[in-house]
């Protein structure tokens, strides 16, 4: 069995896409969120071969060694879930499970609700699926007068790729750890940002490593994003109205591929607002959702804080899936 992770890139809805692969059989696609990259799922890529499965984990849109478009609009939802059905097709792949954590958490809810002939099975990591509001997303978000929720900072160009640019290697030396189940006491409230000044450097000490996060992890990520930046994954963020408008005519749409949904119960994603809604109505929108897992102590970084709890309940939903169709 072929477990070593060889790289390649392939051509998928106009751009050129990096990826990392392993393995051979049925197709798992790994989706990563911000600011990740294929390495985001180092821990799954031979494990998932090993299991009998052809894992692929790309660079997405923006990021790594994947090309980087200029203009913003060209970070929708539907250009992403283009990407991920081309890639499919560059890889003579007729379907797949789709996996993804983050904003890949949404890439793949959204890819295996839209086209569920490609994608036969999907699990979400951290962000469960959520229904299409009433309102243009970014006039809901929190803000006071003296703080902005996280995402309407992201909204102007230039301005937060300035502060991570400036600072990369605190952003993946302190700030991985800061949304993680090892995440030390903090007072302000998650997700909000002074108005005024420096939001995103972080002055305190650095933490010490957990044992999920290794130098040489936060040593590939530094070097990637220096090279890169940060704009490619923030200009995800700033079409989250755009999605909003593009998503419109799929409105009541569900998930009808089998499902499952991994979190962690120190994951501040869980405290966004309305989150308890998303995930107490997962079952209304994902009919055949197999199983919600909550992992103790893990905070955001769900596949690499846990890897060898995901994995199993990775390979387990895929294997069910195998069986069923036998």
């Amino acid at each position: 069995m072929k477990t070593e992770v060889t790289h390649r890139t392939v051509e998928t809805n106009g751009i050129r896409m990096h990826l990392a692969e392993a393995g051979a059989g049925p197709l798992v696609v790994l989706c990563h969120g911000f600011p990740e990259l294929w390495y985001s799922w180092r821990h799954q890529l031979a494990v998932l071969a090993t299991a009998g499965f052809h894992a692929v984990a790309p660079d997405m849109r923006g990021y790594g060694r994947t090309d980087a478009p200029d203009a913003i609009d060209q970070y929708t939802l539907l250009h992403i879930i283009g990407d991920m059905v081309g890639l499919l097709d560059a890889l003579d792949g007729e379907q797949a499970v789709i996996v993804g954590h983050d904003w890949g958490a949404l890439v793949a809810w959204h890819a295996a609700r839209l086209r569920p002939d490609r994608f036969r099975g999907v699990i979400g990591l951290s962000v469960p699926f959520g229904a299409r509001g009433s309102a243009r997303p970014t006039t809901v978000m929190p803000q006071t007068e003296d703080a902005i929720w996280y995402q309407l900072y992201f909204q102007e160009p230039g301005v937060a790729e300035a502060e991570y640019d400036r600072d990369v290697r605190v952003e993946f030396r302190v700030g991985r750890i800061a949304i993680s189940g090892d995440a030390p006491p903090s007072t302000r409230p998650f997700g909000m940002v002074p108005r005024q000044g420096r939001p995103l450097r972080r002055d305190a000490p650095a933490p010490p490593l957990p044992a999920w996060l290794t130098e040489t992890d936060v040593d590939f990520y530094t070097a990637e994003f220096t090279r890169t930046g940060f704009r490619g994954g923030l200009n995800w963020y700033r079409n989250i109205d755009r999605n909003w408008e593009l998503l419109a005519p799929f409105d009541g749409l569900r998930v009808t591929a089998p499902a499952l949904y991994i979190a962690g119960d120190r994951d501040p994603v869980l405290k966004f607002p309305g989150m308890d809604r998303h995930i107490a109505d997962l079952g209304r929108f994902v009919p055949q959702l197999r199983r919600t897992i909550i992992l103790p102590g893990c905070g955001h970084v769900t596949q690499e804080e846990r890897a060898v709890e995901v994995n199993s309940a990775i390979i387990d939903f895929l294997r069910s899936l195998s069986e069923r169709a036998a």
